[in-house]
């Protein structure tokens, strides 16, 4: 692994669970509107994991507390629970040499 400069970064991470038979629509609720996030964040990842649940992570410039867009609560019955919101800084980033 080589490391690299950090410049100041903020990863945005969102994450939800589906309403019962849900989940094929929140993740298309997910992807459409990361993909419509202004301005676009330097980097988004969309994944999905057993029971049903949908992570965002977005990375945009700035530090800790930079004003950057972040996704809403879906609208209707999509979602089982409320949403969970996290928000870290970078302090360190590596890439894996090949």
């Amino acid at each position: 692994m080589s490391e690299t400069a950090v410049t100041a970064t903020v990863a945005l991470m969102w994450e939800a669970k589906a309403a019962p038979g849900r989940d094929a629509d929140l993740l298309a609720w997910a992807r459409t509107r990361t993909h419509e996030l202004t301005p676009a964040p330097l980097r988004h990842e969309l994944l999905r994991a057993p029971g049903d649940r949908v992570l965002v992570i977005t990375w945009w410039p700035g530090g800790y507390d930079a004003t950057v867009p972040e996704l809403p609560h879906p609208e209707g019955e999509l979602v089982a629970r409320p949403v969970h919101r996290w928000r870290f800084e970078s302090v360190e980033a590596a890439e894996a040499s090949h």
